[in-house]
């Protein structure tokens, strides 16, 4: 595994943590992993989130736990899972808060790169899963570099709206201190939590009155145009 290159700003925010040396460590974890073990999502996909919203485009931030660890969902992006793929259910739901909330039909694909190409960044705080294990990669040292970018974002000076669902992404707000960044939490989408308080958060509207209010163009929630 070489060293990562996003191939936008986010080299030159985050890429001295490539360097360090929990982040060695973490690699030659996953060099093992990926060579003994079926590993989700695939190699090159793993930095995806950052990929497709450079630093100095992100509008909103949607912090997921770990990647989907069934063949064929996990691309990079928390809650997507590639074009093709049943929905799974925390996505489903999604898809229905979107409905209420805005009037957005859900979509038949569960690929949310359009959001990611309009400013939101869709990451999980642990990037790789082994496959039907959650949270088999959580303590590795993912979580060191995403909290990282967690604090790189919080620095910056313009407004971002953080959505944060479930306990472990609200653990995160400890790390956003600016006050001019908009904090939107509420319960998990998932089956298990959905109706303790994510239904009817209206989190769509709300960041994106949050963005118009900073001068900042909304996002375009629609998956499929």
């Amino acid at each position: 595994m070489n060293t990562p290159k996003i191939g936008n700003d986010w080299d030159n925010v985050i890429g001295g943590e490539f360097e360090k040396p929990y982040y060695q460590q973490l690699r030659r974890f996953l060099f093992e992993e990926y060579k003994s073990r079926e590993i989700y999502p695939d190699m090159y996909d793993i930095f995806n989130a950052l990929k497709l919203t450079p630093y100095s485009a992100v509008k909103a931030v949607i912090l997921g736990q770990d990647p989907y660890h069934e063949p064929g969902q996990a691309h990079g992006l928390s809650f997507s899972v590639r074009d093709g793929t049943a929905l799974p259910p925390s996505l489903q739901n999604i898809y229905k808060e979107l409905e209420n909330d805005v009037g957005i039909k859900p979509a038949r694909t569960g690929d949310l790169t359009a959001w990611a190409k309009q400013g939101v960044l869709m990451m999980n705080t642990v990037l790789t899963v082994r496959r039907g294990q959650a949270n088999s990669h959580k303590g590795m040292g993912w979580e060191i570099f995403t909290d990282e970018v967690i604090r790189k974002l919080n620095e910056r000076d313009k407004p971002i709206a953080f959505i944060l669902w479930g306990a472990n992404a609200r653990s995160k707000k400890a790390f956003i201190t600016n006050p001019i960044h908009g904090i939107f939490e509420s319960a998990h989408p998932s089956p298990l939590s959905a109706y303790g308080g994510f239904f009817g958060s209206k989190v769509f509207s709300k960041v994106n009155r949050f963005l118009v209010e900073n001068e900042i163009p909304p996002i375009d929630w629609r998956v499929q145009k």
